[in-house]
């Protein structure tokens, strides 16, 4: 029973909260779809920070996606082997996740100690990216640690068909009966985290900026100056 609940019934929670939120936010509260720059405030470690996060959370998003979405099947019909798949995603995972806490600290650290920054800063901002962290650096350590002084644990043969046995409402709860409870609780983590996104500023990862080369540029004008040319 217990089984059932955190692989079949919590994932269709979470993504449900997570998609209604979505619809909500986007419908009725579209002004805060965004993720509001602080870099007016300080600008040195919001660009190395911000930098290294962003380009960290896609190589893992692409990580994921090969050894989580793309059966194991499909490599092997390729000609690539076992051993060669969990080499390239031990280095490559081991990176992206290094980038994405890495990142995420020198954010974490500079939104703490910086006062402007923090005077902006809420609930929500810590929330998302201590929860973001945590995920991340427990997937970090699952990939250069425990694939490594462990096992190589083959997620795509029990992790990797459940997942995607829920997008065919066809949940195979007990293939994560024999997962290792690390990889387990990483997965909770995940999906607590989709469904804080439409509550927090990690929603504006849906946003995609087409319009963006084409928008008008924000010119700044200096209030001293400004003030300074109004007494001439």
């Amino acid at each position: 029973m217990t089984g059932i609940f955190w692989w079949v019934v919590f994932p269709y929670i979470t993504l449900a909260v997570m998609i209604v939120g979505l619809l909500y936010r986007f419908a009725f509260r579209q002004v805060s779809w965004t993720a509001p720059s602080t870099e007016i405030f300080e600008k040195k470690w919001l660009r190395v920070g911000s930098t290294v996060f962003h380009y960290g959370i896609i190589f893992a998003f692409i990580g994921h996606v090969m050894g989580v979405l793309i059966p194991r099947s499909v490599y092997h019909s390729l000609g690539v082997s076992d051993e060669t798949y969990h080499v390239f995603a031990i280095v490559g995972g081991g990176l992206a996740g290094l980038m994405v806490v890495g990142g995420l600290v020198l954010l974490l650290i500079r939104k703490m100690t910086n006062r402007r920054v923090r005077v902006h800063a809420g609930f929500g901002d810590y929330f998302a990216v201590i929860l973001v962290l945590i995920v991340a650096a427990m997937g970090t350590y699952m990939t250069l640690i425990y694939n490594t002084t462990v096992v190589a644990y083959e997620y795509r043969t029990t992790i990797g068909p459940w997942f995607r046995s829920l997008f065919t409402f066809n949940p195979q709860y007990h293939l994560m009966e024999t997962v290792p409870f690390l990889f387990q609780f990483h997965i909770v983590l995940a999906f607590l985290l989709f469904a804080s996104i439409p509550f927090t500023h990690l929603v504006h990862m849906f946003s995609l900026p087409a319009r963006y080369p084409a928008r008008a540029p924000q010119q700044y004008r200096s209030r001293a100056n400004y003030k300074k040319r109004e007494r001439t």
